[in-house]
């Protein structure tokens, strides 16, 4: 593929970016459910004192094995269609969130028939999903929209070159902000009392979600190829953008 120092992005017009945002607000909708669960792992041996912390494994939720591939697919869109289009998914994104926990609450509210008796759970699991809802849709805001400008603009100095660094650039720092904002409102939500496990919660989140970016990089250099190839106003923006290039004396 041609090197340009002009950052180019495809069209909306494309079968693909309904997929992609689909699949993000999928992603999306599911961890917000998911994360109603406190999760320790490695709470049998991992444990040490670091200064007046202590850690007993590390604490998470239920969503941190799907969450960071919202960060993977929001890298996809901004990298072939721009901030403006990864806009525009994260706005679909809060959309479909705030309908649901809307749904919840509504499902919650309504009288439970004489032979259901899952309500309390139903109403453990569901209940607090607002307040999820709420530290999902303020944490992924912020970090995807710092994701995906911070890539663009990286992309914007470097063109087609140097991929691996936007993609690990936008995510430390997209995820740094996610996961702090996050955690800070839903700690309390799934049980989260100490300082302790708020700082473990908090730092194993972003080192989690970061390191997930590493190790998928490979597919995400593959789709990213892919689309850039089967798009083409992608092709042909590139094309236009050398052509201008090689014009100038």
């Amino acid at each position: 593929m041609t090197h340009t120092g002009k950052a180019v992005f495809a069209k909306l017009a494309s079968p693909y970016y309904p997929a992609l945002t689909a699949l993000f607000v999928g992603i999306m909708l599911i961890s917000n459910i998911a994360a109603t669960k406190a999760v320790v792992l490695f709470d049998d041996w991992l444990h040490f004192d670091l200064g007046p912390f202590h850690v007993n494994g590390l604490v998470t939720d239920g969503a941190f094995f799907l969450f960071p591939l919202s960060y993977v697919i929001g890298d996809v869109i901004s990298e072939v269609y721009g901030f403006r289009a990864m806009r525009r998914t994260i706005a679909s994104g809060f959309a479909v969130i705030v309908l649901a926990s809307l749904c919840f609450w509504v499902a919650i509210e309504l009288p439970a028939a004489d032979f259901y008796d899952g309500q309390s759970g139903f109403e453990s699991v569901l209940g607090t999903v607002p307040r999820i809802v709420a530290a999902g849709l303020a944490g992924y805001v912020v970090g995807e929209l710092l994701n995906s400008f911070v890539l663009v603009k990286m992309k914007e100095r470097a063109g087609e070159r140097h991929l691996w660094a936007r993609l690990i650039g936008s995510t430390v720092v997209g995820e740094f902000f996610d996961t702090l904002v996050f955690c800070s409102i839903a700690a309390t939500a799934i049980g989260i009392s100490t300082w302790s496990d708020f700082i473990n919660y908090v730092v194993i989140g972003f080192v989690w979600k970061t390191l997930v970016e590493v190790v998928v990089m490979p597919i995400t250099y593959a789709v990213v190829r892919y689309l850039k190839r089967a798009e083409p106003s992608y092709a042909e923006a590139l094309a236009d953008v050398s052509r201008v290039t090689s014009d100038v004396p």
